[in-house]
């Protein structure tokens, strides 16, 4: 392999390499996708950079419930027709796609950004809890949801954030477990969640 060659083919290693790093992206799928993008046409590819230069540009995290938002509100917070005295506390935005999908639940989002786990150095600190108390006092809050994926560490920070919150005296109820054990609420099909959100259980 000459020089040149070697040169040509660096800047599509350095992709594979940045693919890499994603979430469920492997040693073999990621040249694949580094491949597609030299076969890409230029248009579509510049597209994509722009894409992906304008998510990390123009999105932000909600002031009140941290859900992504383009301004210091997020869409629901925003909303004055949202019902304000429902909490829904989920692990990630992706989960505040997937509740709104069901068109069934139409109060407010607390996004933690993570779950409490002791293995991966994630604490209560690291979490988006406190702001989560600040709301219980300073809104008329009748209910919290807590819609954290039913594994082993969400049902811990479940756990974690009813102690803190009962208190409150405010309803504390969690999704039925027609959810999949272990499973994550952004891969649940619409009729399950909207089911799991109707058929919620007081803790």
């Amino acid at each position: 392999m000459t020089t040149d060659s070697v040169r040509a083919a660096a800047p599509v290693a350095r992709l594979a390499d940045e693919f890499s790093k994603l979430p469920g992206i492997g040693p073999k799928t990621a040249p694949r996708l580094a491949f597609y993008l030299v076969r890409m046409p230029e248009e579509d590819a510049l597209a994509l950079a722009e894409a992906i230069v304008a998510v990390k540009e123009r999105v932000v995290l909600c002031s009140v419930c941290y859900n992504i938002a383009e301004t210091d509100l997020c869409i629901v917070c925003a909303n004055p027709r949202r019902d304000r005295t429902r909490i829904c506390v989920v692990e990630d935005a992706l989960d505040v796609i997937a509740l709104e999908r069901t068109n069934i639940y139409r109060g407010l989002y607390h996004v933690l950004h993570g779950v409490i786990s002791p293995q991966n150095g994630i604490g209560p600190e690291d979490l988006h809890i406190r702001p989560l108390l600040d709301r219980l006092q300073a809104d008329d809050i009748e209910e919290i949801i807590l819609a954290i994926n039913p594994n082993l560490e969400g049902d811990a920070t479940s756990m974690y954030i009813q102690q803190l919150i009962s208190p409150f005296g405010v309803r504390i109820t969690s999704l039925a477990r027609g959810l999949p054990v272990g499973g994550d609420l952004e891969y649940a099909d619409d009729i399950t969640l909207g089911r799991a959100i109707e058929g919620r259980q007081e803790l």
